[in-house]
């Protein structure tokens, strides 16, 4: 019997809003890409097809803003797009919508920075939980397409906390990442200890493949 192969999970983070940096979002409907942020879907979508193998499906958060920025990468791929609620932004409960402005006056943000760990937000998810739920979700769709390149459109701290873990980042650490607007995170998924190929990257992906 042959030995399964890793599925290489190529994670892109959704454009620019006209809020990215501003406010808190999480998962209030009716936030759209701004020009800006159409227009790096738009070139994410072109590296994209620079991927060898080619990627062989698509899955997006169900939020408007990841569904927009993974609409032209579809167009490029030939693929539809896969709605998954496993790949949804943190909850953040009562938080959501807040400028960041207001909410970096707060006590707690201190453990929201420097001990995630232990952070959960009123009325909604614990870190801790957004990390083993991107997790579960990618190992999931990594038994779905063995072998295969596929492509997750998602939010900076899902995937920011899928990356950490992948390279065995304590969860405390995990703010040290940083996720960029439509850049793009790999990791080989599936077999044994999982591999980050690229963090954070916004540049040409016609190399990426494991040393």
């Amino acid at each position: 019997m042959a030995a399964a192969q890793p599925t290489t999970i190529l994670l892109v983070r959704h454009g620019l809003t006209g809020s990215t940096g501003k406010i808190l979002p999480g998962r209030a409907p009716g936030l759209h890409l701004s020009p800006a942020g159409v227009a790096q879907a738009e070139k994410v979508a072109q590296r994209l097809v620079d991927v060898a193998p080619a990627p062989r499906a698509l899955y997006a958060s169900p939020l408007e803003r990841t569904r927009e920025t993974a609409a032209p990468i579809a167009r490029a791929l030939g693929l539809r797009v896969r709605t998954n609620k496993g790949l949804l932004e943190c909850d953040f409960g009562n938080w959501t919508g807040k400028t960041l402005a207001s909410l970096s006056k707060k006590p707690e943000w201190r453990s929201v920075q420097n001990a995630p760990s232990s952070f959960r937000f009123p009325q909604g998810e614990s870190f801790t939980e957004m990390q083993l739920r991107i997790w579960g979700t990618l190992h999931d769709l990594a038994a779905q397409h063995r072998g295969e390149t596929i492509v997750v459109v998602s939010h900076a701290d899902p995937i920011k906390a899928a990356v950490t873990y992948a390279q065995g980042v304590p969860l405390d650490l995990f703010q040290r990442t940083v996720i960029s607007t439509c850049s793009v995170s790999a990791l080989l998924v599936g077999t044994g200890t999982p591999i980050a190929l690229c963090v954070n990257s916004t540049g040409s992906l016609k190399e990426l493949f494991p040393s």
